[in-house]
């Protein structure tokens, strides 16, 4: 056991290691309390990496009986005031969105992190894109959580400490979306001490078992999920998603590049980003005006951001490893702007930037 009150990591630190690895050290240093998970492929390191480092700093963990399980033990370690995550990918996505819903409904700042595989179902274990609508908006109810989408280890590690400050700051659920190949594959990282880069963390607080009578001696709670009425669940809908608006401009992010004098405007997320970004690259040095832009929240959506970008283009290419599930966010986005928007869709497939240097080449095979 290490002394109690040692931090993780101590300023910054240079390492080479997995994205599931990253996501580990980041929440041991965001202070994470206890990590509630089931093991899915491809996100069983994150498990077994937390269940090797967390006993050394006394935080906590708990293997459940399944995704379901995990979900809701990660929403009571909220209600207790811990800083509680889980991680999760694929099928365990699916499982979670109850207890997800929930949050949402109960307003509970629980962190998830998701590496995404190929579906429907089992499907494969190593890769997708197709966990951006299961995220953004698998519950029922209006999809009111925050979700980030990581390309790069330094992403895993930053984002996943911002999330539990956001979570924590604005009481929504929030997700971290990476996927298999991040979860797998080694790059050269800086893993920090939040207070290093002037990250103060927000504060954990109980939710429940607080002292003082209810309703005389503090404020109640009123942390409920069934509401008996019409005119009661409206009312509470209706403040959060007022709270979740009055957010949005706080939270939204995204990365552009070379876009001030872009006539192709090339659209990507998560790891298949990386990709677009050597193609606009690559298409710069043989003449062609290309920019690119990379949605980091997937929800909220960066609209705002996007929309006078892609009116001065002359077309845009929306590329991810899912059959359209970025692009009719895109064009949902859009609706209205006369820009041509072609895709190229390769869902639970990697993508590379010859792969885009061709396609962007070619003339769009579809158009709005």
């Amino acid at each position: 056991m290490v002394a109690q009150g040692t931090k993780p990591i101590t300023g910054e630190q240079r390492a080479f290691m997995t994205g599931n690895e990253v996501v580990a050290w980041a929440a041991l240093a965001a202070g994470a309390d206890i990590m509630y998970g089931y093991p899915i492929t491809p996100q069983n390191e994150i498990m077994h990496y937390w269940t090797r480092l967390a006993p050394k700093y006394d935080r906590g963990f708990l293997q459940t009986e399944d995704e379901i399980a995990a979900g809701f033990t990660t929403a009571g370690g909220v209600l207790a005031g811990k800083r509680a995550f889980t991680a999760t990918a694929g099928p365990g996505n699916v499982l979670m969105q109850e207890a997800m819903s929930m949050a949402e409904m109960m307003r509970l700042p629980t962190v998830v992190v998701v590496t995404q595989r190929g579906g429907p179902s089992t499907a494969t274990v190593i890769y997708s894109q197709q966990e951006l609508n299961l995220t953004c908006s698998g519950g029922n109810g209006e999809g009111l959580r925050i979700v980030y989408s990581t390309s790069s280890h330094e992403d895993l590690f930053h984002y996943t400490i911002k999330a539990f400050n956001t979570a924590w700051k604005y009481r929504f659920p929030t997700f971290v979306l990476g996927d298999g190949y991040q979860s797998k594959m080694r790059e050269p990282v800086t893993i920090y001490d939040p207070e290093t880069r002037g990250i103060t963390m927000a504060e954990s607080r109980p939710m429940v078992g607080l002292p003082g009578l209810p309703g005389v001696e503090r404020e109640p709670a009123h942390l409920r999920n069934t509401f008996n009425l019409e005119d009661e669940l409206y009312e509470r809908l209706t403040a959060s998603i007022e709270d979740y608006r009055a957010m949005t401009p706080e939270v939204v992010e995204w990365e552009a590049g070379t876009v001030d004098d872009a006539e192709l405007l090339i659209i990507a997320h998560g790891v298949v980003s990386r990709a677009a970004r050597a193609a606009v690259t690559a298409l710069r040095e043989a003449g062609v005006k290309a920019g690119y832009f990379r949605p980091i929240t997937l929800r909220p959506f960066p609209e705002e951001a996007l929309q006078p970008i892609a009116a001065r283009v002359r077309r845009i290419l929306v590329v991810e490893s899912a059959y359209g599930q970025l692009e009719r966010q895109v064009r949902a986005s859009l609706y209205g702007l006369e820009t041509p928007i072609s895709s190229y869709l390769r869902p639970g497939m990697g993508i590379t930037p010859e792969e885009i240097l061709r396609v962007a080449r070619q003339e769009p095979a579809r158009q709005t």
